[in-house]
């Protein structure tokens, strides 16, 4: 593990290209998982190998784990890490990953397991979880949300998006795909709960903003609310993360915004997120500050 610079701004991450944010909080802890972009320089098109573990206790100091999980730790996979989500159920971390099959073509989604938050992590079922025969070759972006009642429910899709109830052992479906819709939905699904509210955020349209929808229901139906976040700068891509930390909200992101970054050299960036009295999210605004050690900020200036 080693600790990296205190970062007060964005993006958070400097020494290596990261993308497709997701994060846990677990024991006082927040664990970010990104991609790890390595497109070479005045190169286009992805090449993402594995997947990065970084963590910290106040969204400042972030340490990085060795690295915890790579495509091709699935022996069914030919290869590509791209996005992926980790969850935490009965002492066990499952983490969802798409990646591009070996015999089948196109996508597919496979769940690993450890017994820490930074890994390493293992092929939980030595096949994959879902692949392009089994429901649509849109098999991307998985993202995946426990509810209250501690049913499970797992989010994917690439031009439509698409969810399935877990099993509890979080490696089987159970039950059939149900398709969602929502307007301009691209791609990077991520759900998150809030009071009796259910938020579908995704990126919308191509190049990617972020939108989002609400729901009385994790089934719907889906009222579609807006843009969350405008076009990332120098990225034709984004995927949004939703967390609460020590009593704060935060919007975790991706941009090009790294000297020789773009569209296949991303990086995170975090960013305060703020709602309405009517439970609506406040648009977010991206700032090159960040979260500035603990100080927030909207529209008005400090709080």
């Amino acid at each position: 593990m080693t600790s990296l610079p205190p970062r007060t701004g964005n993006p958070i991450i400097r020494h290596k290209f990261t993308s497709d944010p997701a994060a846990i909080v677990y024991n006082g802890t927040v664990y970010l998982y990104t991609g790890h972009d390595e497109s070479p320089p005045g190169t286009q098109g992805y090449v993402m190998n594995d997947w990065l573990c970084f963590s910290s206790e106040d969204m400042i100091h972030w340490k990085e784990h060795p690295v915890p999980l790579k495509a091709k730790d699935f022996a069914w996979a030919k290869g590509d890490a791209y996005a992926s989500q980790v969850a935490h159920r009965d002492g066990k971390f499952y983490w969802y990953a798409a990646v591009t099959h070996a015999s089948f073509k196109g996508g597919a989604i496979g769940v690993a397991v450890a017994s820490s938050p930074a890994g390493p992590f293992t092929d939980a079922r030595g096949s994959a979880l879902i692949t392009n025969d089994e429901a649509t070759r849109t098999i991307i972006d998985p993202a995946v949300f426990i509810d209250d009642d501690g049913q499970a429910f797992l989010f994917w899709g690439k031009s439509k998006c698409y969810y399935a109830r877990l099993k509890r052992n979080m490696t089987e479906l159970d039950g059939a795909p149900t398709e969602i819709s929502v307007p301009g939905f691209e791609e990077g699904a991520h759900v998150h709960k809030r009071g009796e509210w259910y938020y579908l955020s995704y990126g919308f349209e191509f190049p990617e903003k972020v939108a989002y929808a609400m729901s009385r229901s994790i089934d719907g139906p889906w009222e579609f609310k807006g843009i969350l976040n405008e076009l990332a700068g120098n990225c034709q891509t984004n995927r949004p993360c939703i967390i609460d930390f020590k009593g704060t909200s935060y919007f975790i992101y991706h941009n090009g915004g790294l000297p020789q970054g773009g569209s296949h050299r991303r990086s995170v960036c975090i960013d305060h997120l703020y709602y309405n009295a009517d439970s609506t999210m406040k648009r977010v605004i991206m700032t090159t500050e960040g979260v500035l050690g603990g100080t927030r900020y909207d529209l008005r200036g400090t709080i």
